[in-house]
């Protein structure tokens, strides 16, 4: 809102001094607020093509913005050439009794509307549990759906997976092993079978229904536990996800690519355009005439495509649904498949550019400062419902997203446990509550024809011009993929909500200032409930 209006004046002022110079004008908070309420650079930007030092290019552009005195305090420059503009206290006023009327939609925007946006995230296969890597694509991918939902778009949140090839076989001999091992404990466990405790587990349940010794035909057998086991994993992962609000609206299984036809038909539109060749009895794709090095296998000599080969006739599929933007997240250990779906895809015919990748970096626990493997309540290694059970679902989830995607996860479990405000998640939950608490005191009030002029000191200032920043925030958060952002914006947003309350009472004062508190107090309620929202927090309303 208020970049909004720094944007018109400027491009009114910069057309008429400057108009065969295209410029795009990127507007900054100060964050020392004593230098003004938005800082821009454009002097800087125009310095060599017009070869003038920057404050003299400054000066110029202040002496010929033309602005209402009502909506602009004061401009002035500051360090090289930075242009610092403050705005009218009347001014900031008048705009917040228009986010109080948008209410509990404030931050809802329509710049999506009638476009499509599939995210797809966890995408772990049924071979085990979600581990804390997991967890944290899940939240990843989870946040940046409920983002664009914000934004107005059609979101369809989707999670792929392989129930066949080798690691299904791997889990179907786990499981017969353990099985056969509950009456002869000295049976074979294969070599490169799964020895999570979870097996022994989906081989009770399965001692339970067949309780008899599993006779007949091996694969028949074999198939009889792969589908347990499946079914048991897939059973365990939806709950976990389901603990922390996570869903998805499609669960797509790799095999059906095969089923369908889906793969013969990319390899055959490979060979149509010559980009597909035979050699050792492999079939190779030439990714070194897309653009990239070495050419990769797709098909192996055995008949067993790649990973390559369903990723890109999958991605094939989503542009076939008609999306505008296709969002996978990922973790770090997929990085070096990534060049390669995307030329593929992009040989196929399709728009590169609406891929984006996430690739998240690994999480690891710490306490005080030491590296923690083992889980103290199941003397095992963590998985993500150890810790889920050990520090709670909001804890979990802000913790995961309150770092740069692109950066290693230290996930701090001592200052998890905290129950006071140390711990970031209940800093903010803390101060939705006592806003709750605030109303509970007032009692019944009547928030209509409120006198929100009386709100000019400089802790209810500071927090108004935050709460404009919101809409800003939930679009940067979503156009760079990175809950962070919001999550910070939500920290200085309770930081100075807590100022606000300390030094401008509420409960008690003239009748007048106290309605207009209140309203300030309902819109930061607002605020910080829809952004828990969207990282998928509870907001309580008492603690």
């Amino acid at each position: 809102m208020l970049k909004e209006k720094v944007i018109l004046i400027l491009e009114n002022t910069l057309n008429k001094l400057y108009p065969e110079i295209p410029l795009e004008i990127i507007c900054d908070t100060p964050k020392n607020l004593q230098h003004g309420d938005i800082s821009v650079n454009v002097a800087m930007q125009l310095a060599k093509p017009l070869g003038k030092p920057p404050r003299l290019i400054a000066e110029e552009i202040i002496e010929n913005i033309q602005s209402d005195s009502q909506v602009i305090e004061n401009i002035e420059i500051a360090g090289p050439g930075f242009i610092n503009f403050k705005f009218n206290k009347s001014f900031i006023n008048s705009s917040l009794s228009k986010i109080l009327e948008l209410g509990v939609n404030y931050g809802r925007q329509n710049i999506g509307t009638g476009k499509n946006v599939n995210v797809e995230y966890v995408s772990a296969n049924p071979t085990g549990l979600l581990h804390l890597g997991h967890g944290r694509n899940a939240v990843i991918g989870d946040t940046v759906a409920n983002l664009y939902q914000w934004l107005g778009f059609n979101v369809t949140r989707e999670y792929y997976f392989n129930n066949a090839g080798n690691q299904m076989n791997n889990l179907a001999k786990s499981i017969f092993a353990r099985y056969m091992q509950i009456e002869n404990p000295d049976y074979d466990f294969p070599e490169d079978g799964y020895h999570g405790e979870y097996i022994k587990l989906i081989a009770e349940d399965l001692k339970k229904e067949f309780p008899i010794e599993l006779k007949g035909e091996e694969k028949e057998v074999l198939e009889l536990c792969r589908k347990k086991g499946e079914e048991w994993c897939f059973a365990k992962i939806k709950q976990t996800l389901q603990r922390m609000q996570i869903s998805q609206d499609i669960f797509y299984n790799e095999d059906s690519l095969y089923k369908d036809g889906k793969i013969e038909e990319v390899i055959q539109i490979f060979k149509n355009l010559g980009l597909a060749y035979e050699k050792d009895g492999a079939l190779w794709l030439k990714l070194s005439e897309m653009g990239l090095e070495n050419d990769r296998v797709i098909v192996k000599s055995s008949g067993e495509p790649t990973y390559r080969l369903p990723d890109i006739a999958y991605h094939r599929e989503k542009f076939r649904r008609g999306y505008d933007l296709i969002v996978d997240v990922f973790g770090a250990d997929h990085i070096a498949t990534v060049p390669d779906v995307i030329a593929g895809v992009k040989a196929l015919g399709y728009e590169p550019d609406k891929v984006k990748v996430l690739i998240h970096q690994f999480v690891s626990l710490t306490e005080n400062g030491e590296l923690v493997k083992m889980s103290k309540r199941t003397g095992k290694s963590y998985t993500l419902d150890d810790l889920l059970e050990e520090v709670g679902e909001d804890v979990v989830r802000f913790f995961l997203l309150m770092r740069g995607i692109g950066t290693h996860l230290e996930f701090d479990l001592s200052l998890a446990r905290e129950q006071s405000d140390k711990n970031p998640v209940f800093y903010l939950q803390y101060a939705h509550a006592r806003i709750c608490s605030i109303f509970d005191k007032a009692g019944e009030i009547d928030l209509k024809n409120v006198d929100l002029s009386l709100l000019n000191s400089e802790e209810e200032q500071n927090l108004i011009k935050k709460i404009f920043l919101f809409p800003e925030t939930i679009r940067a958060s979503a156009n760079k993929f990175e809950a962070q952002i919001l999550t910070e914006y939500l920290r200085d947003l309770a930081g100075l909500f807590h100022v606000f309350y300390h030094n401008c009472r509420i409960i008690g004062t003239e009748h007048n200032l106290a309605n207009a508190r209140l309203s300030l107090a309902l819109a930061t309620r607002n605020v910080l409930s829809n952004g828990l929202k969207i990282l998928g927090i509870s907001a309580p309303e008492r603690m």
